[in-house]
């Protein structure tokens, strides 16, 4: 019975606006590698947007290469990773020749053939093909199979993989080249697995929110959603990322499972507790698989007050979190009130004034969403909330005037 630890978006050297993560992101991988080590894991999958930028900086590149060479054991224990949407699949896959010696494998273009062999460590590649890996660990008498889907958009393959009929959709291309796969290499005397990074539904269920810190790849040029029964059937467990919620989206034929991220990076994802997974596989069986909790990172809340006492009275008793907090008014939000509130806690990201109505209609407030208008409309929005009634044209004429004025200084 192989232990697998199943983890996915990092997304490593990510801000919250002005808030660096890094720190955090050093506690909670070191964290998983306590995991891993208590767990006795034999292999770690890490499927996909390792970095936040296709471009990382140096501190996000360093933790990258200390958490692997840990989590690997200096080579006992095999590594596996794929390239996600958030990463560059030239600056993903190029430490691979140095790091396989590690045992960590980087797999990010669909052009890609790992090359077979034997490490140091005693870990063997001992079938490659494209977006396929074996591997015989010296412990366990059967082969591991992974069948590696970075994601790549349908341009980039239909390029790879090729077009065949051009009216066939890009789902089935896919379902074709992994039915491909598992047909000449999964068969029941090794342990069949999956990672992918991309976005997977159950056929004919409602689609699910991709969270505000991920770039949608349900758009043109990116991908459509994929479907569990893409994934062949041959396979014991697909590993998954893309979806910061743990969560698993099938469970026959097998389970189909986003392991989440280790933080919290936006304030869709508040109050979500971040987990790794460990699965249990042997050959030709259903594999068993638990999710473990991860504690370090500071929470998220969305929180609303009415009054700066609770304010100040929920923030001094939550001091390790970043927040977001909705202040109900009757006007905007006064200096000083704003000067108390942001000096009594180091976490707030957004301040946002909830106005109420002083006509007594319906109360108007400014959400996140909001900020994404245009200046006119956000003008309208204010004045209404003061004045409880549309500003006139001549109103708007002026306000336009002093705005064009404004961008031309």
């Amino acid at each position: 019975m192989i232990k697998i630890l199943h983890t996915a978006d990092w997304h490593l050297g990510k801000r919250l606006q002005e808030f660096s993560r890094i720190e955090e992101q050093k506690l909670v991988l070191e964290e998983i590698i306590q995991i891993a080590d208590q767990e006795d894991v034999d292999l770690v999958l890490l499927a996909g947007d390792i970095f936040d930028t296709f471009n990382p900086n140096h501190e996000a590149v360093e933790l990258l290469y200390k958490t692997l060479r840990k989590l690997s054991k200096n080579g006992e224990r095999p590594v596996v990773a794929i390239s996600g949407n958030h990463d560059s699949t030239q600056f993903v896959e190029a430490p691979d020749p140095l790091a396989r010696e590690l045992g960590i494998i980087f797999y990010s273009r669909y052009d890609s053939v790992i090359p077979t062999g034997k490490l140091d460590s005693g870990i063997e590649i001992t079938q490659a093909s494209s977006g396929f890996i074996e591997l015989k660990l010296p412990k366990f008498d059967f082969p591991i199979r992974i069948i590696l889907a970075p994601y790549a958009n349908e341009t980039l393959l239909k390029t790879n993989l090729g077009e065949g009929d051009r009216e066939a959709e890009f789902r089935q291309i896919l379902q074709e080249k992994w039915k491909d796969l598992a047909d000449s290499y999964c068969d029941s005397t090794g342990v069949n697995l999956f990672m992918g990074h991309f976005f997977f539904m159950k056929e004919g269920e409602k689609q699910v929110t991709e969270p505000e810190s991920e770039r949608s790849i349900l758009h043109v040029g990116g991908t459509q959603a994929l479907f569990t029964k893409n994934i062949p059937p041959q396979i014991q467990y697909a590993a998954l990322g893309h979806l910061h919620r743990y969560h698993a989206v099938g469970k026959e034929p097998m389970p189909v499972v986003y392991s989440s991220s280790p933080l919290a990076y936006s304030f869709s994802e508040a109050d979500q507790e971040k987990k790794v997974v460990i699965v249990e596989a042997a050959p030709n069986q259903e594999v068993t698989y638990k999710a473990i909790g991860l504690k370090q990172g500071r929470p998220l809340y969305r929180v609303t007050f009415e009054n700066l006492t609770d304010t100040i009275s929920w923030l001094e008793a939550n001091p390790y979190c970043f927040v977001e907090i909705t202040f109900v008014t009757e006007h905007s939000i006064d200096a000083a009130t704003r000067k108390a509130i942001m000096k009594a806690h180091d976490g707030i990201v957004n301040l946002i004034p909830q106005i109420k109505n002083p006509a007594g209609s319906e109360s108007l407030s400014l959400k996140v969403e909001d900020l994404g208008k245009d200046m006119n409309t956000l003008f309208r929005l204010f004045y209404k909330s003061e004045k409880g009634q549309e500003p006139n044209e001549e109103l708007m004429e002026i306000f336009r005037e002093v705005h064009s004025q404004t961008n031309e200084a």
